[in-house]
């Protein structure tokens, strides 16, 4: 135990060093890669929407360890009184999602979303039964409905030996605030890879003017997936030598997870429309979709016109939702956002070396810069 507390201090140090002499990596907008139309919110990142939290729990431990676990919390509220309307979408299903058949069958979020690696899905699910039954007001409740989603770092991290508690979640889950979202080589991203290069978690939105309103949509990723990067329609993949693939190894097996959360006030049933255009974002970016590759959606709106309360003393409920024939603004904005938000997981993370002595090598800047300049993209 010993040994092991000395070896992660010792990795956070270290790493901590690294990142003090490594220069800050850019964001997408840096370099002048902006898709759509749309502007971004003041942070372009899952947090624009007001409520909505996210904290990370990073896990570095020796030379085999790196894996952790990402928490989005729809509302500052007891979510579990006042549950969100929700959706999930399959782009493929080769996943362990936690949670998605009464997310599907009652359209509500009443939990937490907690990101990880594979093998620590039900680690995560406990942890978010204890958060949730430990809240004043669930005295009472005796079912809990626990979202949690994953994709394999297993190329990085020795996910078979399970590393994450519950108390690594709860410490994710503490650290949930508003604000700026750290991306990159952190939390669920810490050991995950996409088109051969460093993947990790990614964040962007996009605010929608209509008639009446302005809304936002955000976005959150964790990229660790394979496919041909492009970028602004440049073959990137191809012109920095990389193999379709996610590791290096040319592993095709991985996974995508992203969260799409908005303030407008919309149901079930439009966040189901809403969530597949996300994978349009996914699909720009040169995916493959490969048969192991486990691609989710999860969208909620945090519109309190539009929330469930638990209980209600009343047989009927009323509810006003955007109507479907404004939507198709905010089916261009989430893709747009979600094809940010994968640059950004991309650009902000680290080279990364782990389990095996494999590494994980970040996006080179320098040479994406001069490929962008020579088909006349970004800056």
């Amino acid at each position: 135990m010993r040994q092991a507390l000395v070896a992660v201090l010792l990795a956070s140090i270290l790493g901590v060093a690294a990142a003090e002499n490594e220069p800050e990596r850019p964001r997408a907008r840096e370099l002048g890669l902006a898709p759509g139309v749309f502007a971004p919110g003041p942070l372009n990142a899952l947090t624009d929407v007001p409520g909505v939290r996210v904290g990370h729990f990073t896990l570095i431990e020796g030379d085999d360890i790196r894996t952790g676990a990402s928490a989005i919390v729809p509302h500052p509220g007891n979510l579990f009184q006042e549950k969100v309307p929700a959706a999930i979408v399959v782009g493929n299903g080769f996943g362990k999602l936690a949670g998605v058949t009464q997310v599907q069958e009652l359209g509500q979020l009443e939990t937490p979303i907690l990101l990880t690696n594979t093998l620590n899905v039900w680690e995560a699910a406990a942890a978010l039964v204890d958060h949730t039954l430990a809240r004043p007001g669930n005295e009472e409740v005796r079912s809990v409905n626990p979202v949690v989603g994953e994709t394999n770092d297993g190329y990085l991290n020795d996910i078979r030996r399970r590393p994450l508690r519950k108390e690594h979640f709860q410490k994710a889950l503490a650290a949930a605030a508003s604000g700026p979202v750290e991306e990159g080589s952190v939390g669920a991203g810490s050991g995950t890879v996409a088109f051969g290069f460093k993947g990790g978690i990614g964040t962007a939105s996009r605010r929608v003017p209509t008639a009446e309103d302005s809304y936002t949509v955000g976005v959150l990723v964790q990229t660790n997936f394979g496919g041909n990067l492009t970028i602004d329609g440049v073959p990137v993949g191809r012109e920095l030598g990389q193999r379709m693939s996610r590791s290096p190894t040319g592993d095709e097996t991985g996974s995508c997870m992203i969260v799409v959360a908005t303030d407008a006030p919309l149901d079930a049933r439009q966040l189901r429309r809403l969530a597949f255009r996300a994978l349009a974002g996914m699909a720009r970016t040169g995916a493959s979709f490969s048969h192991g590759s486990g691609d989710y959606v999860i969208a909620f709106s945090t519109a309190e016109s539009v929330r469930i309360p638990h209980q209600s003393a009343g047989a009927t409920t009323t509810v006003t939702v955007l109507r479907d024939d404004k939507l198709s603004p905010f089916f261009q904005a989430v893709a747009d956002a979600t094809e940010e938000a994968i640059f950004n997981s991309l650009l902000r993370a680290t080279t990364v070396r782990g389990y095996q002595g494999h590494e994980a090598r970040a996006v080179p800047v320098d040479a994406l810069k001069r490929v962008l300049k020579e088909y006349r993209r970004g800056n």
